[in-house]
């Protein structure tokens, strides 16, 4: 079983800190992930600074969720993808389009499906993606830029989803009702 402790904005680090503050007046309360991630500042200062970089990548919120979310699904996040799943609802992403993420299935929309699929195998081909699969991306409507904005989204997803495993980060209690276990690998 993991140790690592959740920490409260009392027994953080300094350096995490103001990134838990900002947390809580956002969402109000501080995300268990964010929690375990204050035990490393550096880390937390990291995901905060790409969180904020990929909401400046040129997709919609709606896309942006998605991403989120398949990146999430792929990496068997067990926190994460309830939360992208909840993130993408305020988002107004349809239900059966989150339902397929979360199955690992295609979207019914085939612009997002593009997207999804796109997500997935930069993940599978560790970002050796076939030209065919870019140049299906591309002829989706999406441009050069948004792939590598895709790279940007896994990598920061990465940091979260990794974070989840070797913590096994509790759900916080928004995300209990969307909870994950299909598809997650043998401890």
């Amino acid at each position: 079983m993991a140790d690592f402790p959740l920490h409260t904005r009392a027994t953080a680090p300094f350096a995490s800190k103001p990134i838990m503050e900002e947390a809580n007046r956002t969402l109000g309360y501080v995300p268990n992930l964010v929690a375990q991630m204050a035990e490393a500042p550096a880390l937390l200062e990291g995901y905060a600074t790409l969180s904020a970089i990929f909401r400046k990548a040129d997709f919609t919120a709606t896309e942006r969720a998605l991403i989120l979310l398949a990146v999430s699904v792929e990496h068997d996040s067990h926190y994460c993808t309830p939360a992208h799943t909840v993130r993408a609802r305020d988002t107004e992403l349809d239900e059966a389009s989150i339902a397929a993420v979360r199955a690992r299935r295609p979207l019914a929309d085939d612009r997002l499906e593009a997207l999804r699929g796109f997500t997935v195998r930069m993940i599978q081909d560790r970002g050796f993606v076939a030209d065919a699969d870019l140049d299906a991306f591309l002829a989706a409507g999406f441009t050069r830029a948004n792939a590598m904005e895709i790279i940007l989204a896994v990598g920061l997803k990465t940091l979260s989803n990794y974070v989840n495993h070797i913590a096994e980060t509790p759900l916080d209690p928004p995300l209990v009702a969307d909870a994950f276990v299909a598809g997650r690998r043998a401890a």
